[in-house]
């Protein structure tokens, strides 16, 4: 008899009900018509044993203990999921041929691997078994996956890719968490001081941004603007140039800090005719936007629902699992495979059953067109989230879940839309010898923008020709963030070697202003490109050729761990450092606590999913860092956390004793 063991129950039983019927249910199985079995695991089964399983002197933190390194690693199964594991044992040792259901990724290879291999099974059995790769929970998806088995063998790379993975956060995170810990509560601290080489150097992200907001000093710079009218009475604005002989006066940004130079600039060209020197149109045009991996989808869902990144984690696997509406929701691709372009009817049908709001959309969507979504060289284990074929009563979904599901469709559908045209403007200016600019940029066919803006993209249109040219004093007073005005205006039509006439200059006084607090969506895109926080070059390259900080499948559980953990708080909608937070990352050593060395071990683990780099040399090396990096941990930077914190041992002890 055959086996399939899926990575959880809502999977096997996809699995079961294309299979042969009459379907026998057991206790954690489902036996089909034809004498084959489907399993599953709930997550993972079996975790890194404790350090006290190789030591029972390590179940009290002692600095002479670290660091802390398995000879021998060993698993332990997980108490609350430990009666699977033993139907699984049974199962495995009864079978003839095993198949691997696990999700499409490399913890999802992992995660049944490990059970496997920790029942034991024989060499034979072990090379015969074969993977199922499903991405899409519904009938025909698990079909079509069920045809196309693979050798298990062809993915023991990913594996030992995710064990190496699983065992260096281990190591490291077992280590340096107890060092910290420990001279926190020689200094006082009540709890654990917890550190991992991701969740680290995301509170190191915050506690920096934190750190500049609070010591930003603000400067005045200024701009000068010239309001131009053109022969037939039509006004618009530019933006004045420094030539390089203002450079003195200048900051490194390019911005004016001078008023008196500013000045200087309105009074000269006020009443002076102007020469246009260059006027051109270019068309252009953009692309629809790929359809969601998940972390997209999360920022969009901060940004407009104000959701955070568990929130839409968990209504993903909801769609996922419960209503089978959407494809596998832990991907980091935003491309399709070519194969998938056969169902875009039956998904698109599906989308105007299920979200009322979007049958306009549907209705006027051009199904023969092809973006460049489709490309099966850019999907590897898994594709882009999309909606299933799958029909339901939107009755019968939450708004959260609506909300979620309208994202992922109106992403699917504009791929079917055309490209938005547009037309960029610039007409440059001389005007007393000095240099002005004017840019518009003006809408000719929304395409895909349609389904992004209200009342069929009016409002866009709006935004693109308004004329903001009304009536305003000599100084505007402004900040950093303010748009030029000149970006949203209507420019008439000139040529070179036309003249203006300069009614007036403006002078405008803004302030240099502090970067914004996090919050959810600008802290996963911050996880997301963590390279642009990075100045080694080196490192930039590796962080943009990887994920980033994290993987789509753990940066929502990250972000929450460190406000479990006290080292993050929310006031409103944005996420601030706490002293704990701030107290830990200054008394790590810099590598601890920026994405470099997660970035180099992400490169390696890469390497090893690839087959360029071994197991045992990144184990090796990393083995060789710890000592180092425990010694580099300064206790006198705990000092300030005296008589905070948690003590969450005692707490534990405590309830037990009560229990009892």
């Amino acid at each position: 008899m055959r086996l399939f063991i899926a990575e959880k129950p809502s999977l096997g039983r996809a699995i079961a009900d294309v299979l042969p019927k009459p379907h026998q249910k057991g206790d954690g199985y489902i036996q089909v018509g034809n004498g084959d079995y489907v399993s599953w695991c709930i997550g993972h089964l079996l975790e890194q044993a404790q350090p006290d399983v190789y030591d029972p002197a390590y179940k009290h933190w002692k600095l002479e203990h670290l660091p802390i390194i398995p000879e021998q690693w060993q698993l332990t199964p997980k108490a609350k999921t430990k009666k699977q594991l033993g139907v699984l044992r049974k199962l495995i040792k009864q079978a003839d041929q095993l198949i691997h259901a696990g999700d499409p990724d490399r913890e999802g290879q992992i995660l049944v691997d490990e059970v496997i291999n920790f029942i034991g099974v024989s060499a034979a059995k072990r090379a015969s078994i074969q993977r199922c790769l499903i991405s899409d929970l519904n009938p025909n998806s698990v079909r079509r996956a069920l045809a196309n088995l693979r050798d298990n063998r062809d993915f023991i790379p990913l594996a030992t890719s995710a064990l190496a993975r699983a065992r260096a956060d281990w190591l490291y995170g077992i280590n340096m968490s107890r060092v910290c810990s420990i001279q926190g509560r020689k200094a006082g601290y009540q709890g654990v001081l917890s550190v991992g080489r991701v969740q680290t150097p995301l509170l190191g992200l915050v506690v920096r941004r934190d750190q500049t907001i609070e010591n930003f000093e603000p400067k005045p710079y200024y701009e000068v603007f010239a309001l131009l009218k053109t022969e037939k009475g039509e006004q618009f604005r530019a933006k004045w140039q420094p030539s390089e002989a203002c450079q003195p006066y200048q900051d490194e940004e390019g911005r004016v800090l001078s008023k008196k130079l500013a000045e200087t600039v309105v009074k000269r060209i006020t009443g002076q005719p102007g020469l246009i020197t260059a006027a051109t149109k270019k068309r252009k045009q953009q692309a629809a936007p790929l359809p969601y991996n998940l972390s997209a989808l999360q920022i969009d869902a901060a940004n407009r629902f104000g959701l955070n990144a568990q929130q839409v984690l968990s209504t993903c696997q909801d769609l996922y699992e419960k209503h089978k509406l959407i494809t596998y929701p832990r991907s980091d691709c935003r491309y399709l495979p070519r194969e998938h372009f056969n169902q875009i009817h039956t998904v698109t049908a599906a989308i105007n059953q299920v979200c009322v709001p979007l049958r306009k959309a549907v209705a006027e969507a051009d199904l023969s067109l092809k973006s460049k979504a489709w490309n099966d060289k850019k999907v590897e284990a898994h594709h882009a989230i999309i909606p299933t074929e799958r029909k339901l009563d939107p009755s019968r979904l939450s708004k959260i879940e609506l909300q979620i599901y309208e994202l992922i469709a109106k992403q699917y559908l504009a791929q079917f839309y055309p490209a938005w045209q547009y037309d960029d403007r610039r007409i440059e200016i001389e005007i007393s010898g000095g240099q002005f600019i004017a840019t518009a940029r003006q809408t000719v066919d929304l395409g895909w923008k349609k389904l992004f803006t209200k009342n069929n993209g009016k409002a866009n249109d709006k935004l693109n020709n308004q004329n903001n040219l009304k009536e305003q004093s000599s100084e505007i007073k402004g900040d950093d963030n303010n748009h030029d005005q000149e970006a949203q205006q209507k420019l008439p039509n000139l040529k070179k070697g036309d003249v203006v006439q300069c009614i007036k200059g403006e002078l405008a006084e803004r302030m240099t202003q502090p970067p914004k607090p996090f919050s959810d969506a600008t802290l996963l895109s911050a996880m997301t490109g963590i390279a642009r926080f990075v100045k080694a070059p080196e490192i930039k390259k590796i962080l943009r050729e990887t994920d980033g900080l994290g993987t789509e499948a753990t940066r929502a559980g990250i972000i929450e761990l460190l406000f479990k953990r006290q080292f993050l708080i929310r006031q409103g909608k944005q996420i601030r450092s706490t002293e704990t937070g701030r107290q830990l990352i200054e008394s790590l050593p810099d590598v601890a606590t920026t994405p470099d060395m997660t970035a180099q071990w992400e490169s390696q683990l890469t390497s090893i999913s690839n087959k360029e780099t071994s197991y045992n040399s990144f184990m090796g090396a990393l083995s060789h860092a710890l000592p180092t990096l425990i010694t580099q941990v300064k206790p006198e930077s705990f000092r300030g956390l005296k008589g905070q914190g948690q003590n969450q041992i005692k707490r534990k002890y405590t309830r037990k004793k009560q229990m009892k």
